[in-house]
């Protein structure tokens, strides 16, 4: 690349990073966050456990947000560039229209291929381990069902007060299970600790009483020196069971297991979120394509270019919205797989055409009247 290729190279990458980290902050912190702060704050994890979640629900984040941003910082670097006339002196020293846009171009080939990685390998990877993280956040019983000097309810009907806590094991516990009004149960013990039996979590009581009360208004009471409680119906893990679409790999999206009646049910989904994480990536190019289009697609005007520039931006959401639409109808029917595809080479296509091919074939006709011109004067 030439020294004026570099510099411009340079400053859309520039603006890229700052609008993708950006955006990126501020969708974390409006949208994604706000559930999994609850979640964390639910069940009462560290600081440490919050900002692990925040960086492994950033990949898909970035994988969306990385076209539109490639869009808003092209624009914007062209557009600064063309007004200081940076671009018409490079044009005035023999620079053709593509020599103009192929450092944005190159960029754009690098972050699709790029964007290609987080969608592939990246985006699934981060949230089988954020599924594992949030389910084992919500299984975590030590924290979630049991707390030092405090009496803690759960609607499934458990009501637990522990005197000291000290990591797995409790000093003085009352456990108080009402999930059968008729019979309801409290246990008293000395101390406990969290396990496990037969794969399900229980806390293992020692040295204390049961109470029930019978419906008849009756009280039983038993007298234990160790005797277990197991806690798998106040815990939710289904969650972690099922592997969802953004959870899966390539191959498990092309090829689900029909056997399984989750991806029996979904097939067609699967096949259009895999068809989706190949053709998104071309959106980068498309979009890249667009935003040049607008800047450099017309007259030089002193005036700025907002015009062209807001057209350019409806023709992106289209594109955005259109692509949405395509992967959603694709759901429902697997031949419309190719509309994903098909949107983005077709933006590709028509846009390079406008900016490439019609320019050169003006200049041939210039250049072929001129030299006829020439001819008739000789």
């Amino acid at each position: 690349m030439s020294g004026f290729q570099r510099y411009l190279f340079r400053n859309v990458l520039r603006t890229l990073i700052a609008i993708v980290g950006g955006l990126a902050l501020i969708a974390l912190l409006t949208q994604g966050l706000s559930q999994i702060e609850d979640t964390i704050v639910q069940n009462r994890q560290s600081m440490l456990t919050f900002l692990w979640v925040s960086l492994l629900a950033t990949p898909r984040i970035i994988a969306l947000l990385m076209p539109i941003a490639l869009f808003i910082a092209t624009a914007a670097a062209l557009n600064v560039a063309h007004r200081d006339n940076e671009i018409v002196v490079g044009q005035a020293s023999g620079m053709s229209n593509w020599q103009v846009a192929s450092p944005v171009l190159r960029l754009a080939a690098l972050a699709a291929i790029l964007h290609l990685g987080l969608n592939l390998w990246v985006q699934p990877t981060a949230s089988r381990e954020l599924r594992e993280t949030m389910s084992a956040a919500a299984t975590d019983l030590a924290s979630s069902l049991v707390r030092e000097g405090m009496f803690i309810s759960h609607q499934d009907g458990l009501t637990t007060f522990a005197g000291e806590v000290d990591g797995p094991q409790i000093t003085f516990l009352v456990a108080s299970d009402a999930r059968n009004p008729n019979a309801e149960v409290t246990y008293i013990a000395k101390s406990a600790f969290l396990s496990e039996i037969e794969g399900k979590p229980a806390l293992v009581l020692n040295d204390g009483q049961r109470q029930t009360i019978r419906a008849n208004g009756a009280l039983e009471s038993l007298t234990f020196q160790q005797s277990p409680l197991e806690l798998g119906a106040f815990v939710d893990d289904q969650k972690a069971i099922i592997l969802e679409e953004s959870d899966r790999y390539l191959p498990e999206l092309f090829y689900p297991d029909m056997t399984n009646h989750y991806d029996n049910r979904n097939a067609d989904m699967l096949l259009a979120e895999g068809h989706a994480r190949m053709a998104t990536p071309l959106m980068n190019i498309s979009m890249a394509m667009l935003a040049i289009f607008a800047v450099l697609g017309g007259d030089f005007s002193r005036r700025g270019y907002a015009k062209r520039i807001a057209v350019a931006s409806g023709a992106a959401l289209m594109l955005l919205l259109a692509s949405f639409a395509a992967t959603s109808a694709a759901g429902d029917d697997p031949e419309l797989n190719i509309l994903q595809y098909g949107l983005q080479l077709f933006v590709i296509g028509l846009v390079s055409g406008f900016y490439f091919l019609v320019p050169a074939l003006k200049r041939r006709r210039l250049l072929a009247k001129t030299g006829r011109r020439r001819l008739r004067d000789a």
